[in-house]
């Protein structure tokens, strides 16, 4: 494996083992998470092993699920809490998606 394979590798290792660690802090079992998200539990645990990418819908509703930002989600940083409603807006004005 090159470089970049490996480095790969290590970015969907944190990411799973992040989506892993906040279902185990809540004694939640794969099931309960993915009736949350609308989905079977052989689809949701394809996301945990690493199998499946995170789509943009299921890590809205992780985060929002987890009271977390997406981007505690996919490794951009090591702060839990969400972001400030009003300072996104503020930073977002001008890339509205409507």
């Amino acid at each position: 494996a090159d470089e970049e394979q490996i480095k790969s590798i290590a970015i969907v290792n944190e990411k799973t083992e992040k989506i892993i660690k906040l279902r185990e802090e809540k004694d939640l079992r794969q099931i309960d998470i993915s009736n949350y998200l609308g989905m079977s539990q052989r689809n949701y645990s394809y996301y945990e092993r690493g199998v499946a990418a995170l789509t943009e819908e299921v890590l809205n509703k992780l985060a929002d699920y987890y009271n977390t930002s997406i981007d505690y989600l996919l490794c951009r940083t090591d702060n839990r809490k969400p972001y400030k409603k009003s300072i996104l807006k503020e930073e977002t004005k001008e890339y509205s998606c409507n």
